[in-house]
């Protein structure tokens, strides 16, 4: 049983308190990947693209890297749309799927806080980013449409690639899409928190998280015909 589409072989299931601990460890990693990326690179540059770059190559290392430390444990989800998808799929049960959500919310939360107090920023935070308009939740939802694509794909045929496919699909995706590519309700929860370059207001984050959620359903519908009656639920 994998609870990630396709992934790496995982810890028992009877081994939840560390499956747990994976989820919440590793999305407070990645959210600390991404915002201190984002709160060093603004601090080095005036340039708002290199920013950007340097922002999305920490980012795309850090999914490769915390994928293949966490995989094997919990299948490394990260992001609550993932876990969406494996519990409609089955491979999760209802249970730990919401388990799974708790634990990756409050990790990416203690994330975004750890990295405030990493950079000497005031710990608690309301980002002033807005994040507006039909393009921006159009970009989320192709994001995570993508996202879900690539890892039922990958699962599938190349599953031990699975990590680099993801790091390699949100790097490009951080350049293609209008939104920067969150293509997570975790991380955009998290991101409301900081008021730096990885940001995103509160006023923004439903309409990204409305978008991530509909972009997920419709790539377990759509690549679950691509990929055939092996991958539908």
């Amino acid at each position: 049983m994998t609870d990630a589409p396709g992934a790496l072989p995982l810890a028992p299931v009877s081994d939840v308190p560390r499956r747990l601990a994976s989820e919440a460890l590793g999305t407070a990693l990645l959210l600390a990947v991404v915002v201190g990326s984002g709160i060093m690179a603004e601090r080095l540059t005036q340039d708002t693209g290199l920013a950007l770059l340097a922002n999305t190559l920490a980012t795309a290392a850090g999914l490769v890297v915390l994928i293949s430390t966490f995989g094997p444990v919990s299948g490394a989800h990260f992001n609550p749309a993932v876990t969406m998808i494996s519990a409609l799929r089955r491979e999760t049960s209802a249970g730990i799927a919401a388990a799974y959500v708790l634990a990756q919310t409050a990790g990416a939360v203690a994330g975004v806080w750890l990295t405030h107090l990493m950079f000497a920023e005031p710990v608690m935070q309301v980002s002033a980013r807005l994040r507006d308009g039909p393009g921006q939740a159009l970009s989320e939802g192709v994001a995570t449409f993508g996202l879900i694509g690539v890892i039922l794909a990958g699962g599938r045929f190349r599953p031990q690639s699975v990590p680099a496919l993801v790091g390699l699909y949100i790097g490009a995706a951080y350049w293609f899409t209008a939104s920067t590519s969150f293509a997570n309700p975790a991380v955009t929860l998290a991101r409301t928190l900081s008021d730096t370059f990885a940001g995103i207001a509160p006023s923004s984050a439903p309409a990204f998280v409305a978008a991530q959620i509909v972009g997920a359903l419709l790539a377990l519908i759509v690549f679950g015909w691509i990929l055939g009656k092996e991958n539908t639920p």
